[in-house]
């Protein structure tokens, strides 16, 4: 069986591009020319794995890849793979549980996403950067050693910091009319929010990098090209509608109080703690300026929050 680079949340926010890029990638590079994808989903009939099922070097497969076995890796000869977890409470364990059916399934290498660099330490209020940070240290352990990895630490998706302005320019567009803007970022602090996927292609570049021990351990930050503002936001709207925004609300948290009202069986408290993760933000830690350099080196981000606003117009 042909060696295989497992790509698991392939209709994700990063996984479709890096399935994207590496079935571009792999007929020009020698090493990898004879390297197939699996692309892995919940739901192989959606129109997002149909897609990616037309792509060259491409298998889509329909799995839940918390249930994936050492045994399920060897079968398919898995030698490396990307990895986007779910930021749910129980994160750690399913993912960590991977992470063990990897080493042991002899992967040489896995490239996860983890999340904003300054908030992966073991203080962290909010809770899911405390589960990448236990992942990041259960990977650096002697025990792991076998593994090489590599965690991505990118910034906030524009998609989600953008999305509230998008949709109060459709809305004005429709009915003339303006509702209040609500808006995560502070007004003035800078942010480097970057393409999920511009993420994709710098994690695809690096799953076939044939010298992958440069990588190994490392954690690298992502963020955009360009940084962004709530004020600067605010400007890209009003060029749009061609008059003032009325009513602006930064730092607004206010969907987490939606969220905590949906059915779950999570701790509403642990979930209210999100609210916690954009303090670094806010605080102007997330810059474009922090971008690793190796990430700048093999496949720098590219798409600026004013372009990526304009698809998302269009």
């Amino acid at each position: 069986m042909a060696p295989t680079i497992l790509v698991v949340g392939a209709t994700g926010n990063t996984g479709r591009g890096v399935v994207t890029t590496l079935s571009k990638l792999l007929p020009s590079i020698a090493s990898f020319s004879g390297h197939k994808i699996i692309a892995l989903t919940r739901y192989s009939s959606g129109a997002e794995a149909q897609k990616l099922a037309t792509l060259p070097h491409v298998e889509v497969v329909e799995y839940n890849w918390v249930d994936i076995t050492a045994e399920w890796l060897q079968e398919r000869n898995i030698v490396r793979v990307f990895i986007a977890p779910h930021a749910q409470p129980n994160q750690f364990s399913e993912e960590s549980a991977f992470h063990v059916a990897a080493l042991h399934g002899g992967v040489e290498y896995v490239v996860r996403i983890s999340t904003t660099a300054p908030n992966v330490r073991p203080d962290c209020k909010a809770f899911y950067p405390r589960s990448h940070w236990a992942i990041e240290a259960l990977l650096s352990s002697p025990e792991f050693n076998r593994l090489r990895w590599t965690s991505l630490q990118p910034n906030v998706f524009t998609s989600f910091i953008l999305d509230p302005a998008s949709t109060f320019v459709k809305e004005f567009r429709k009915t003339g009319k303006q509702g209040p803007l609500r808006l995560v970022s502070s007004e003035d602090a800078p942010v480097g929010i970057v393409d999920a996927n511009d993420v994709a292609v710098f994690a695809a570049h690096l799953l076939v990098e044939d010298d992958i021990t440069k990588h190994d351990k490392a954690k690298y930050v992502l963020n955009g090209p360009e940084d962004i503002t709530g004020r600067q936001i605010v400007e890209l709207i009003e060029k749009e509608i061609g008059t003032k925004v009325e009513e602006v609300h930064f730092k607004d948290m206010s969907f987490l109080e939606w969220l905590v009202n949906q059915p779950t069986s999570e701790s509403k408290s642990i979930i209210l703690s999100m609210r916690y993760a954009v303090e670094s933000a806010w605080a102007g830690l997330c810059t474009a300026s922090t971008t690793s350099k190796a990430v700048l080196e093999l496949a720098a981000p590219e798409v600026t929050p004013a372009e990526y606003f304009k698809t998302m117009l269009s």
